[in-house]
């Protein structure tokens, strides 16, 4: 099994163990993009996901009872990290301002909005699995602006790739790359 058919497995499982604890989460980065497409584009480190800071503790339990293991990583109030089967999967948590707007649940830009629409985009889909994904216009304001917002982290190709593929899928569904 090659290591995107194990990334999808655990995907799958993160999606039934969330499901059962009815908590919210959202994949982004890489396999949001892959999602919205509905295949594979590339060879991924890690699952990225999003989830709300105030469900970071049922969460880990249930990822904890299902041969999760967390990982030493940013601060535990903006992201939590595990590994299972030498595969990384990070879910960067998410709050709510006083307004409603989706925003960092902490570390040095707690309380900074997230991009408007970002959760809204609903599933997406790989052959038969569904998952709730990061908005398409989302996740390309996001790969353009997290240079800006956080200078340490340099412009990626890979970055500018996934960018031109989400564009080109959004005009080929008629709707606006923005």
């Amino acid at each position: 099994m090659g290591r995107a058919d194990q990334q999808l497995r655990l995907i799958a499982e993160t999606v039934q163990v969330a499901g059962v604890l009815e908590v919210e989460v959202w994949l982004r980065g890489g396999w949001a993009m892959d999602f919205f497409l509905g295949e594979v584009t590339r060879d991924h480190g890690d699952i990225d996901w999003f989830a709300w800071a105030d469900d970071a503790g049922v969460l880990a339990e249930g990822l904890l009872s299902r041969g999760y293991q967390p990982v030493p990583g940013p601060p535990p109030d903006l992201q939590l990290d595990f590994a299972k089967d030498a595969l990384d999967s990070s879910f960067t948590l998410l709050d709510r301002d006083a307004a409603g707007r989706v925003v960092v649940a902490g570390g040095p830009w707690a309380g900074a909005p997230w991009p408007e629409g970002m959760l809204d985009s609903g599933p997406g889909r790989m052959g038969g699995l569904p998952c709730a994904i990061v908005s398409p216009q989302a996740q390309i304001e996001i790969k353009r602006m997290m240079p800006i917002w956080d200078p340490s982290r340099s412009r990626r190709t890979k970055d500018a790739e996934d960018i031109a593929r989400l564009e080109a899928a959004l005009r080929a569904r008629g709707k606006r790359p923005e």
